[in-house]
């Protein structure tokens, strides 16, 4: 659960921290900023003028929307009340915020991910001794990627319905380099396109068998799975990798591994791999971690959304 509320209390540090950032930056005397900024300001007094006039009259509605205020004063009233308040109710709080401030976030992040783009672009420049040319190319590639990717992130934590869950998947799930094969192979001819995508295979192997030892021995360290098992289980946590290619020989899965059936979801698979003690004492470590986190919330006036299991799964 720990990782959800450092994602909640990190939303509303950098959401404040930004507020404070742009409030502190008087516009240029005549530029189009001042200009707005005094548009704002007499918006700012209409509306309170509206705001008190609907507040004289019995019948008056209040504006439509939904404010950064209104969304606080709403989780302060209902934690007072003794009302169930969730880490998403804190969530949606903040968003007509996010909403103002995306042009900002979107230039934030897209910084972040540069700074591993500009990494990806010097070793790939290196390795495959990319001329003047084709670094340009690959840098430019590259940052698109990462200003596509920064907006399609503000959209998510922007939209209406958005959960945590959403944003802690969409955060596990960046990849600025996605379609990158794509263009290195565009790219590079002969020798060197073969070696890079030698090079390319290791890693993804190298990825995919890492997350599946991973997932496999947290699994293990709960149910204790015997031999058989932890073959049939890493073959479904291997398979079931962002990086797995039929084409890749690991180490792990036979020649008659465990798959998928269809529709059935890769959780249900690997509960059907154990044996009904096991599943017990899955459940049973569920159960605690579920009690743990429902009392660390309780300590703050929060209660856990009602797809906790989701969230904090074992990530399967």
């Amino acid at each position: 659960m720990r990782p959800i509320l450092y994602l909640i209390a990190g939303l509303l540090v950098g959401v404040a921290g930004a507020t404070l950032f742009v409030q502190s930056m008087p516009p240029k005397e005549g530029s189009a900023e001042e200009r707005v900024a005094k548009l704002e300001a007499e918006l700012k007094q209409a509306n309170n003028r509206v705001a008190a006039l609907e507040g004289a009259d019995p019948h008056g509605r209040k504006r439509p929307g939904h404010t950064l205020a209104d969304g606080a004063r709403s989780i302060a009233e209902d934690i007072r009340a003794g009302k169930p308040v969730t880490p998403d109710d804190v969530f949606r709080a903040t968003q007509p915020l996010i909403r103002d401030l995306s042009p900002l976030f979107d230039r934030m992040r897209v910084r972040e991910l540069q700074r591993h783009t500009d990494s990806k672009a010097n070793e790939l420049a290196r390795k495959y001794s990319l001329n003047p040319a084709q670094q340009e190319a690959l840098k430019k590639w590259l940052d698109q990627n990462a200003t596509d990717e920064a907006k399609r992130y503000t959209d998510l934590i922007s939209q209406n319905g958005t959960k945590l869950e959403d944003i802690a998947k969409a955060a596990t799930e960046v990849r600025v380099d996605d379609g990158l094969e794509k263009f290195m192979e565009s790219t590079l001819t002969g020798d060197k396109l073969a070696a890079y995508k030698s090079d390319t295979m290791l890693e993804k192997v190298a990825k995919v068998q890492q997350e599946a030892d991973m997932k496999v021995t947290r699994l293990d360290s709960i149910v204790a799975l015997d031999e058989t098992q932890r073959g049939q289980v890493f073959s479904l946590m291997a398979r079931g990798a962002r990086d797995f290619d039929p084409a890749m020989q690991l180490d792990g899965i036979g020649t008659d591994p465990a798959r998928l059936s269809p529709g059935q979801s890769r959780q249900d698979a690997i509960m059907a791999v154990l044996r009904p003690d096991q599943r017990q004492a899955y459940e049973a470590e569920q159960a605690k971690r579920r009690l743990a986190a429902q009392q660390e919330m309780s300590a703050m006036g929060l209660t856990l959304p009602p797809n906790w299991n989701v969230l904090d799964h074992l990530d399967f």
